[in-house]
């Protein structure tokens, strides 16, 4: 799809759709009721009892599938991974832009042949990396072409949302930040090592990108909700907390030890800079950038690649903690094309 503006932006409203109304295929539909020059015109669920109650609330009808396709421009796919790959393809089939819910598909091979129908049929294809989003990681984004980076550590842990899903925090948590990761250093990892443990609710990982360490920390055994992305550069220190939406740079820093009425004591300065930041939804944000993108005829920012190289990445990382020959040993990064039909959706909105 070409990233110059090709067309002239209609004035007409953009019809959109939500495909599966779960807690956040729920904020999908609330969002694009809510959006100027955007009409919600259905949402559409296997569960027509939940379906009814989300269109009842925000004005509009619950359909079939097929019905809701002909009445669309766009559609959240909001449903369980597995079924990513059906559903996304029908619905480029029928001339509907996607927006799918990360990670893109079960499997990388499902994510390039989505991704080439969807630039055969010059369609949207956008993955819902929310936090891309987030302003205190846009804040961040524009500041670090200009630092040398060292480091980075990332931290999304909490607490059980619910102790008998099936789930998996790489795929559901960790995917996050190996996108931001890869988009704020514009690379995929060279290599990484991980762990975890066997019931999937945590896991760590390091990536390796030339000069530069990513370390990567996901938990829902975690008994505090902690969403922040730390960047040690040569020229300062910057500290992102996700949930706040705020981001603090350390620069200067210097230890010394003063007299205090004859006895030394030891101190540690540093100049702390709070950037503004203009605040607001990470996910209205994501939706009025996908909508925008179809409208004109240009890349989304958060590309059907990005979300394959994620998955690759996760993949990966999930290989190694399920091998326990490898578990203390690196490990050249590649696709891991293991079945993961067991893994179910993320049902959390983490950017609230």
């Amino acid at each position: 799809m070409s990233t110059e503006h090709t067309e002239t932006v209609p004035t007409t409203p953009t019809r959109a759709g939500v495909i599966g109304v779960g807690a956040m295929g729920e904020n999908h539909a609330r969002v694009y009721s809510e959006l100027p020059n955007v009409d919600l015109v259905g949402v559409s669920d296997h569960d027509t009892d939940v379906a009814t109650e989300v269109a009842d609330e925000y004005g509009t009808e619950a359909v079939d599938l097929e019905e809701l396709l002909d009445r669309c421009d766009v559609v959240t796919v909001a449903v369980p991974t597995h079924v990513h790959y059906d559903l996304v393809t029908t619905c480029l089939e029928e001339d509907v832009h996607v927006l799918v819910e990360k990670p893109i598909a079960e499997t990388v091979e499902q994510g390039r042949r989505m991704a080439e129908l969807a630039d055969e049929r010059d369609l949207v294809l956008q993955v819902g990396h929310i936090e891309r989003f987030n302003p205190a990681v846009r804040t961040v984004g524009e500041l670090i072409d200009d630092l040398d980076v060292i480091s980075l550590e990332a931290e999304r842990l909490g607490p059980p949302i619910d102790r008998d899903a099936p789930g998996n925090v790489i795929f559901d948590l960790m995917v996050h930040d190996v996108d931001i990761v890869g988009s704020m250093l514009e690379d995929t990892p060279d290599a990484l090592t991980a762990m975890g443990t066997e019931d999937g609710r945590y896991a760590t990982a390091t990536m390796e990108y030339d000069d530069v360490v990513a370390t990567l920390t996901a938990s829902r055994v975690t008994q505090k909700k902690v969403r922040k992305l730390s960047v040690t550069a040569r020229e300062c220190f910057v500290e992102v907390d996700y949930l706040e939406q705020s981001v603090l740079i350390h620069r200067d820093s210097y230890p010394e030890y003063v007299n205090d009425e004859g006895q030394k004591r030891y101190r540690h300065e540093s100049v702390v800079e709070r950037p503004r930041i203009d605040n607001g939804e990470p996910l209205r944000h994501e939706l009025e950038s996908f909508v925008e993108s179809v409208r004109t005829g240009t890349e989304p920012e958060v590309t059907a690649e990005d979300g394959i190289e994620a998955l690759e990445a996760v993949q990966t990382i999930d290989g190694i903690v399920a091998d326990d020959e490898q578990h203390a040993h690196g490990q050249e990064l590649r696709p891991n094309e293991r079945d993961r039909g067991e893994q179910e959706h993320d049902q959390e909105v983490e950017a609230e």
